[in-house]
C-alpha cells in the first residue's frame, strides 16, 4: 500500500488507507488546524526526532468506555485516604515535560520532541488540550494530557512519579468526564496498563463510526475544573 505524503492544506487520506501497522501518511506540520482535522478523524502523530512526522490511525483502536472504569482495592484505599490531590489545567506545561522526559520500556528517547511539546501548548492556549495534575503536597506526583473534541478524549501520555499516581489521575478524569456525558476516551495503542484499567480494543470502522456521533456535540473548549462540590463526590464515588 501507499504511504501518503501530506499537501500543504491539513487534509489526509481516509484512515482505511493506512499500512496494516497504521501507518497512514507522511509529512505536514503539526499546526492546530493539522491536528485537529488528524483528532476529528482518527488520525494521530507520533514519530521521534530521527524521523519526518508520521501519522497514524491503528487497527483495532484501544478505548475506554467511562462506565468500564476499573478502579482496584488498592487504589481505592488511596482515594479514601486522599493520598493524593487532583487539579485540571492547571500546569499543563509541566505536565507535559515530565511525560517527556519519563522513560519507558521498549523505548529508546522519546516521541514528545521540543516540536511535538510546542504544538500541544498551542492547543492547550486555544482551549482543545487539556491536562490533569496529580500533586502530593505541593509536589507534581503524576499526570497526563490529551486533545478533547465533541464528546471524546484523546489521550496523549500519562507519567507518575509516585506509586499508582497516574492511575489515581486518570479515575478522576474518567469520572469527570462521565459527569458531562463524554461517550468515550481514546487511548489509541493498546497497553497492559490502560486495560488494567478496562479499556478494550475495537475494530477500526466501529471506532470512526463513534468518533463521527461523538462530534455531533459541542466541544467542551477552554479551561476545565470541577464544578463545587463535585471533588468530593467523585471521591465518594470512586472510594465505594
Amino acid at each position: 500500500m501507499v504511504i501518503y505524503r501530506l499537501i500543504k492544506e491539513p487534509v489526509f487520506p481516509h484512515p482505511e488507507e493506512s499500512e496494516p501497522d497504521g501507518l497512514l501518511a507522511v509529512g505536514g506540520d503539526l499546526s492546530p488546524e493539522r491536528l485537529l482535522t488528524a483528532y476529528s478523524t482518527g488520525i494521530f502523530p507520533w514519530y521521534d526526532d530521527q524521523s519526518p512526522i508520521l501519522w497514524w490511525s491503528l487497527d483495532p483502536r484501544l478505548v475506554l468506555f467511562p462506565d468500564d472504569l476499573h478502579v482496584s482495592k488498592k487504589l481505592k484505599r488511596k482515594i479514601r485516604n486522599s493520598c493524593y490531590r487532583v487539579t485540571l489545567d492547571e500546569n499543563f506545561e509541566k505536565v507535559i515535560d515530565n511525560c517527556a522526559g519519563k522513560s519507558r520500556p521498549g523505548q529508546n528517547g522519546t516521541w514528545i520532541i521540543p516540536e511535538m511539546k510546542e504544538a500541544y501548548i498551542k492547543l492547550f492556549r486555544l482551549g482543545f488540550a487539556h491536562s490533569i495534575e496529580v500533586w502530593d503536597g505541593n509536589e507534581l506526583a503524576g499526570g497526563l494530557y490529551g486533545v478533547s473534541l465533541g464528546r471524546f478524549f484523546s489521550g496523549e501520555s500519562m507519567f507518575f512519579l509516585k506509586p499508582d499516581a497516574s492511575k489515581f489521575g486518570f479515575s478522576y478524569l474518567v469520572h469527570f468526564l462521565i459527569n458531562r456525558d463524554f461517550d468515550f476516551i481514546d487511548c489509541q495503542q493498546p497497553t497492559d496498563h490502560l486495560k488494567s484499567l478496562g479499556a478494550v480494543e475495537v475494530k477500526r470502522d466501529k471506532f470512526l463510526r463513534m468518533l463521527k456521533v461523538s462530534q455531533e456535540h459541542p466541544t467542551m473548549r477552554g479551561k476545565w475544573e470541577f464544578v463545587a462540590g463535585e471533588y468530593e463526590l467523585i471521591t465518594q464515588e470512586l472510594s465505594k
